[in-house]
């Protein structure tokens, strides 16, 4: 008779025909542990069973079952996921060995195919069913996907079935013994796994699609030598991780972004990425700021201090400014002869630099000459570039970058679920810019990321790699890297000006400052009515794509404001300086006058209309280092100078206002002047500072200090000053390296009994002795024992240089952009540092914090700050109607500001963490493939014998649902705060139904962290956090015997895993907070462009899931 397994099922009737002591026969393609389960009463009764598996499984089968095991998948089919969830597969899968090894034989036939019948046959009853399967399918209990013909036979028909059995278990030609088999895949299923591998299965799982993209040997094609190379071998397991994974993105979408924070070692990562190229004879070109040429240029130069020199690196280097130029030579490299298009790689370091596409007036800005002349044109160009800046407020300096990689086409991405890049980025600027208004103490890191679109993170994902200190201390250990220095507190240090306190205060020299009307800086404001218009068409020049006209007049007012500013930061930095500046614009109006009044007693009578005499704006850059290289500055810097006749000028008007500054300068001159070395109070605090430094050194003996400053002239009169004092009280040498000389006390050796000459010495020489551990000295100059102990520096080593020897860092001054207080920082707070901790001082101007930024504020006037929190689009100065609607928002700038330099004061920030900023780090996922990757090609942690391929095996056969238990323990002290007992599941969507945004990553996985108290700790938007806590609790255990306690712990807890309610709970509200989740972005999205991803049948149950892995943290 037939069983249609619905009325009447094959389990029931098995469990009535099996008897005590009875004798079962099996034969059968798939089997499965809960069809055991199901049947484990009657089972228990038999005396001897023999399981005879046929290999031959049914048509609805994954693909990926089909080349596992020849038993089938022992957990169940795909019909079965309702049995999987109840999360008790372990405990089951263990009954079942121990009724194997005690009642069972196990044959298998060989050749899959040979039978394709399917009989139990029970002994004592003489009940035998012929074409069911033993799984939950061919035992009724689950619904079925195909039509399989199931008849019951009794007496004589079920003796023949047996005959037919035992024929095929007998022949021993065609079948093998394979209980042992049997075991070891069962055995999958019942080891403890430790959660290193519960890691790995769950990253194989999100990243199988990258597999083939992923493996070491694949990105590196072997042949090259790669892994030979030095710079290959000076990296550390991170860094490498970098290098292929900027490799892997180079290759596959022409373009990456290196964004790791200072001090990781970007220009190592970058080195190796171009010896990759080079090897494969790509023509590499590196654009570099040109305070770093030298650094870039060293490795390509046969020269002793060249640590790499067997590498042989051949790339041009060029600087960013080169690309303002057309001809004229750059080092050696003619410009005007170049072949421009002729690059396979360019490498763009510091590429924040070129974030502002401003337009110029005539002609094309570098930005679009990088663009058109290198990138676009010639072959298809690859672009690496370096940026340790991160997303600060504005994302929309991706934007320019990105374009580079794409060759500006916007829709480089559409196949990756991103169809504008650019509006990806304008979205992700609203929400941020939503984000950031919020009160600082409400909003959170986690508010942003649940906020942003995913288009943008997988933006970020496909070009950038980004680590930061603290992820790499986190995540990856430091066993191989040596750790970072321990940063002290830092020390704030309040300086008076004068010793003799004969100076006015700050306050009053502010109020004389901004009387100054400078008016040789804006000669517009005082052409006359008639000439106006004319002049204004000369000079005016439209936006481009904006309706509005930047007018001269404003961009003078901009330069007046700049000049007010630069005077009080030189008055902030040093009394010299402010003297010296002065006496510059004081020099300047009285020759201006000077040529007034000669106008007005010879020429002006004599006036004919073809004899002229222009008057020409000084340009703004001879009185300044303020740093003009700065984006932030290019917007006042764009037009030319300003030509005026001077017949064309209101000359009464003009000089009463020259005369006017005239005198206050004479003022301002001549008190500054009176306030020398000797009364120089802030100058004599620095020498106390050193003086400690010295007499109680923070490691060991290190006597070594870098004294930062913004100006050159500071600079300068800090060496003149320190650099005697320090040889004849401390005995120690200095140098001075500004952007325009250096210098140093230090003398080359004795020879032959005489004094060593004076020591002419370039900036990476003077590096070099100062930080002979880190720049390996003994190599390049093995003559020299002595070294510079004190070094006066101004920001033209504050990026790229790697100055760790040292362990102290004083600001002499406070640089108005935060993000390079903390770039200087960065030269002593790196990796593999020699000294313990580290220590920052800051010298601020003698008055409170908040009197500071008020003062700031009113001298900027117009200037809103200046970059720090330009959360505009491109605005070029804006008029005044939109002024005064800022000004309200302009308070909170001044409350952003002060909050940046509050932080600066009470601790050392990373860049990422300065107020308001959000690191790239936070965003993106390659570590984790590399990760993946990494464990792949690491035969390190396997037994013996194992190879790569087998490591994969490894992930493709373990079977899905396994789980491994975590105690906290010290180990985790880093992550504390962020572990909870719960669950962290890795699902699934096997029906399909979530409903979520195209670009999201890993779809159709979901990771969520679920605490004991059923509480949503971490959503599937945040699958990045989740990983890295994986990733945490992965590497510390690798080994099962660590987990031991984890295992009695969860076994006392769920009575040997069979007691799972709990956890099945929890499984069933990780699947509520997806479907919660989804839903919310779907009806997100019925309110936005682009159409909704809301549907109705939406709603979610468990059994739409498959449990993947999963971690217990008890």
């Amino acid at each position: 008779m037939l069983i249609d397994n619905v009325t009447n099922k094959v389990a029931d009737i098995l469990t009535e025909a099996v008897e005590q002591g009875d004798k079962l026969s099996v034969m059968t393609g798939l089997f499965s542990i809960y069809a055991f389960d199901h049947l484990k009463s009657s089972l228990g009764k038999v005396e001897s069973a023999r399981l005879l598996f046929s290999q031959a499984k049914g048509f609805d089968l994954l693909p990926d079952e089909m080349k596992d095991s020849p038993f089938g998948s022992l957990n169940g089919g795909k019909l079965e996921t309702k049995f999987r969830n109840q999360l008790n597969q372990k405990a089951i899968a263990q009954e079942f060995a121990n009724w194997l090894e005690e009642k069972a034989a196990v044959r298998l036939v060989e050749q899959a195919g040979a039978v394709s019948q399917h009989i139990t046959h029970v002994e004592q009853s003489e009940t035998a069913i012929l074409g069911a399967q033993f799984n939950g399918q061919g035992l009724g209990l689950t619904q079925t996907s195909g039509f399989d013909m199931i008849s019951l036979a009794k007496a004589e028909q079920a003796r023949e079935l047996l005959g037919f059995f035992n024929r095929v278990w007998g022949s021993t030609a065609q079948v093998k013994e394979a209980k042992a088999q049997l075991q070891a895949e069962l055995s999958k299923l019942t080891a403890d796994q430790t959660p290193q591998f519960v890691y790995f299965i769950t990253l194989y799982n999100i990243f199988k699609d990258f597999i083939g993209d992923l493996q070491e040997d694949k990105i590196i094609k072997t042949k090259t030598g790669f892994k030979e190379s030095l710079v290959w071998n000076k990296l550390y397991k991170f860094q490498r991780d970098g290098v292929l994974g900027a490799i892997e993105k180079l290759e596959k979408f022409n373009g990456c972004i290196i964004a790791d924070s200072v001090g990781l070692g970007k220009t190592f990562e970058a080195l190796a990425v171009i010896k990759y190229y080079e090897l494969r004879n790509d023509k590499v070109l590196v654009l570099c700021p040109k305070k770093l040429r030298d650094n870039w240029l060293i490795y390509t130069q046969n020269d002793k201090r060249n640590l790499l020199a067997n590498d042989r690196f051949g790339y041009d280097v060029l600087n960013h400014t080169d690309m303002s130029r057309t001809r004229g030579y750059s080092g050696d490299i003619n410009l005007e002869t170049i072949n421009w298009g002729n690059y396979d790689l360019v490498v763009i370091d510091e590429s924040h630099n070129f974030r502002n596409n401003n337009p110029k007036k005539e002609g094309r800005n570098r930005y679009q000459r990088l663009l058109e002349d290198i990138i676009m044109a010639g072959g298809r160009t690859k672009v690496l570039l370096l940026s340790a800046t991160p997303v600060n407020n504005r994302l929309n300096d991706l934007k320019n970058q990105v374009a580079f990689i794409t060759e500006a086409n916007d829709q480089a991405l559409a196949d990756h679920g991103i169809n504008s890049i650019e509006s990806t980025l304008r979205n992700a600027q609203a929400r941020f810019t939503k984000w950031a208004e919020q009160d600082p103490e409400v909003r959170t890191t986690q508010d942003l990321l649940d906020t942003m679109n995913f288009d943008y993170f997988k933006l970020l994902d496909i070009y950038t790699i980004a680590r930061s200190r603290k992820h790499i201390e986190k995540y990856y250990g430091t066993a191989d890297i040596g750790k970072f220095p321990t940063r002290l507190l830092p020390i704030n240090v309040k300086a008076a000006i004068d010793r003799q306190d004969q100076f006015p205060p700050l306050e009053e020299v502010n109020k004389t400052i901004r009387r100054l009307s400078l008016a040789f800086y804006s000669p517009m404001k005082y052409v006359r009515m008639d000439k106006k218009a004319e002049y204004a068409r000369r000079y005016d020049h439209e936006v481009k794509g904006s309706k509005g006209v930047f007018k001269q007049v404003d961009r003078e007012e901009s330069l007046i404001h700049l000049i007010r500013i630069n005077l009080l930061k030189r008055m902030e930095s040093s009394i010299h300086s402010f003297a010296l500046t002065s006496a510059k614009v004081l020099t300047q109006v009285e020759m201006l006058l000077d040529k007034i009044h000669h106008f007005n007693g010879n020429i002006a009578p004599t006036l004919t209309s073809d004899l002229t005499e222009e008057f020409v704006a000084p340009p703004i850059e001879e009185i300044d280092d303020l740093e003009f290289e700065s984006p932030e500055l290019a917007p006042y810097l764009i037009g030319n100078k300003t030509k005026v006749r001077i017949q064309d000028l209101d000359l009464v008007r003009f000089a009463q206002d020259l005369e006017a500054d005239s005198i206050f300068l004479r003022e301002i001159v001549h008190v500054a002047k009176q306030i020398d070395a000797k009364r120089d109070a802030k100058l004599d605090l620095l020498k106390q500072a050193c003086l400690q430094k010295c007499q109680q050194p923070i490691n060991g003996h290190n006597k070594k200090i870098i004294i930062f400053t913004a100006f050159a002239d500071t600079a300068e009169y800090l060496y003149s000053q320190m650099a005697p004092w320090a040889m004849q009280e401390l005995g120690l040498h200095s140098a001075l390296i500004t952007g325009q000389r250096t210098d140093t006390t230090l003398c080359a050796p004795a020879a032959h009994g005489k004094v060593g000459k004076k020591l002419k010495a370039d900036l990476n020489s003077l590096l070099t002795h100062f930080s002979p551990r880190s720049k390996e000295r003994a190599k390049v100059y093995p003559e020299f024992s002595e070294e510079v102990d004190i070094l006066i520096a101004t920001d033209c080593i504050s990026e790229g240089q790697n100055l760790q020897d040292c362990d102290y860092l004083i600001n002499y001054d406070i640089h108005w952009n935060p993000v390079r207080i903390i770039q200087r920082f960065g030269r002593i707070d790196r990796l593999g540092s020699v000294n313990d901790v580290i220590q920052l001082v800051n010298f601020w101007p003698n008055m409170e914090l908040d009197e500071y930024i008020n003062l700031e504020a009113r001298v900027s006037g117009r200037m809103v700050l200046l970059d720090i929190s330009a959360t505009g689009e491109e605005n070029l100065i804006e008029t005044n109607a939109e002024q005064d609607l800022k000004n309200s928002k302009g308070m909170n700038d001044l409350e952003y500001r002060r909050k940046q330099l509050q932080q600066l004061q009470n601790a050392v920030v990373d860049l990422e963490d300065i107020s308001g900023g959000v690191s790239i780090t936070d965003l993106t996922l390659n570590d984790f493939r590399m990760d993946l990757a990494g464990f792949f090609s690491d035969t390190g942690q396997t037994q013996p014998g194992h190879s790569p391929q087998t490591q994969q095996a490894l992930l493709e056969q373990a079977p899905i649902g396994l789980f491994a238990p975590v105690v906290l323990s010290s180990a985790f002290a880093k992550v504390q705060d962020e572990v909870q007992s719960g669950v962290i599941f890795c699902l699934k969507d096997i029906q399909g139904k979530v409903q979520v945004d195209a670009s999201y990553p890993l779809a159709p996985y979901y990771l969520v962290y679920v605490s004991d108290e059923q509480e949503v700790l971490l959503s599937f938007t945040q699958s990045k956090q989740i990983l890295d806590l994986c990733k945490k609790l992965g590497s510390e255990l690798t080994q099962v015997a660590q987990s031991q306690d984890a295992y009695h712990a969860f076994a006392h807890r769920t009575r040997n895993g069979t007691q799972m309610k709990h956890y099945q709970a929890l499984l069933s509200k990780a699947v509520e907070s997806i479907a919660g989740k989804s839903e919310e972005i779907g009806a997100a999205s019925l309110f936005s462009r682009g159409g909704t991803v809301l549907s109705a049948a939406s709603a979610q149950t468990v059994n739409d899931f498959e449990v993947i892995s999963y971690l217990v943290i008890l």
